[in-house]
């Protein structure tokens, strides 16, 4: 049973944009406060951003000021808005519950960031 859907992902060039999106089952989303991660190739996943359960928002210092996370309970999504992304932002973002996170994870959504 698939309790975690990433998608939005794809290849942009850097400077540019895209908004990735995370639907999850009822369950967790009534559960758990939600956040995104993500792991670049060779490397071990890392936290990105994160919402509380009282709607705060908080990031990891390397996206502050480009990612923006968000939600939208009515359907049990949440959204990551990616600005002025650059190589080093290429990875597979998964969403997951935040700050800890359970398995199994989703299949993530790959963005790759390159000219």
């Amino acid at each position: 049973q698939v309790h975690i859907v990433e998608s939005g992902g794809g290849l942009v060039q850097p400077g540019g944009s895209l908004r990735l999106s995370c639907t999850v089952s009822t369950s967790i989303a009534k559960t758990y406060a939600m956040g995104w991660y993500r792991q670049a190739p060779g490397k071990q996943r890392e936290w990105v951003a994160r919402l509380t359960s009282a709607g705060s928002a908080f990031y990891a210092d390397f996206v502050k000021g480009r990612f923006t996370i968000s939600s939208d309970n009515a359907k049990n999504s949440v959204a990551l808005q990616m600005n002025s992304l650059n190589a080093d932002d290429t990875a597979v973002y998964y969403c997951n519950a935040a700050p800890n996170p359970f398995g199994p994870w989703g299949q993530g959504t790959q963005v790759t960031v390159s000219s």
